[in-house]
């Protein structure tokens, strides 16, 4: 990345945001900074107007400031400036549209944040969603050891969200690509896509942990103690998310017989690149689990060329 930015830089892109300070990290809070001083940049190179904190300010609210790395909610809506793709945005419209049960979906965000992550899951994946056979040549390109032919493509989702049968929480995927396994099973590849977030340590309900406890027993895919490991600390929400995707092996339909919990984020996202580490140390069985950059998808060209150079400027800084 480039040098430190100032706050004066960052003040005049509309970029000086307290939510970027990582105490005791710099090196993420500068790499926060960074990514959303890039988006304003890039928002301004491609002619789109400043958005605002609240995204949707109230007809008299006197409390409201601009956001560099955010767009009008109006503009963004008519104009799908957020997506860099046809497919993209009409894997959003086709998202957004079609409401899963006790969905917990952030629209506002997914239109108008540039920062937001579901917004680089559909900018990342959304074509794969219109065009299946590309989707397979993708995730087998991506991950050659995936089984079964694509059949599916689909956004912030969750089998699902609050069903016992799964977690019984609200858990869900950034994407899930679905194949046909040939034999009336399905495999699943469920996809946690992250940008900018940092770590933070989270504490599950206690009233829903023996059901963690069932699922991740049941698995046979960790090592001893990794419970006690993961169960409070910034690892949390991986792990869950990683269950989410094995009470979907264990479900009693059958219905999945293979399944992969991947986690994507940017090159310099230390926080995700460090937990990543960490919590595959705590897996035996590695089919299960990946982690992977941005870079890396896009280095591997199983895009079309245009949508690969088109992210390439939208999210990774030089």
């Amino acid at each position: 990345m480039e040098a430190h930015l100032s706050r004066e830089e960052l003040e005049a892109a509309h970029c000086w945001e307290a939510d970027d300070r990582v105490a005791r990290r710099p090196d993420m809070t500068d790499f926060r900074r960074r990514l959303r001083y890039h988006q304003a940049k890039w928002r301004e190179a491609h002619g789109h107007p400043i958005g605002s904190q609240p995204i949707k300010p109230k007809p008299d609210s006197k409390a409201v400031r601009l956001v560099g790395s955010r767009l009008p909610l109006d503009y963004a809506r008519e104009t799908g400036a957020n997506f860099l793709t046809a497919g993209a945005r009409d894997a959003a419209n086709a998202r957004l549209a079609a409401k899963e049960p006790h969905q917990s979906l952030d629209a506002q965000r997914v239109w108008a944040d540039l920062l937001w992550s579901q917004a680089l899951c559909f900018n990342l994946f959304g074509d794969l969603a219109s065009d299946l056979a590309l989707a397979d040549r993708a995730v087998h390109t991506w991950w050659p050891d995936a089984p079964g032919t694509v059949g599916d493509v689909r956004f912030e989702h969750s089998p699902g969200w609050l069903d016992p049968a799964y977690l019984g929480n609200l858990m869900s995927f950034s994407v899930a690509i679905v194949s046909d396994l040939g034999d009336g099973t399905q495999g699943v590849i469920g996809i946690d896509t992250k940008y900018r977030e940092r770590l933070k340590r989270e504490v599950p309900k206690p009233t829903r942990l023996a059901r963690y406890v069932e699922v991740t027993e049941t698995s046979g895919v960790f090592a001893p103690g990794a419970i006690d490991a993961v169960n409070g600390t910034e690892l949390t929400v991986m792990w869950l998310q990683h269950l989410l995707m094995l009470s979907m092996l264990q479900h009693p339909s059958g219905i999945w017989r293979w399944g992969r919990f991947v986690v994507v984020h940017p090159a310099g996202n230390v926080d995700y690149d460090e937990a990543c580490a960490r919590y595959r140390d705590l897996v035996v069985d590695p089919s299960t689990f990946a982690s992977v950059t941005v870079e890396n998808l896009l280095d591997a060209d199983a895009l079309p060329a245009p949508t690969t150079a088109a992210l390439r400027e939208r999210y990774i800084p030089r």
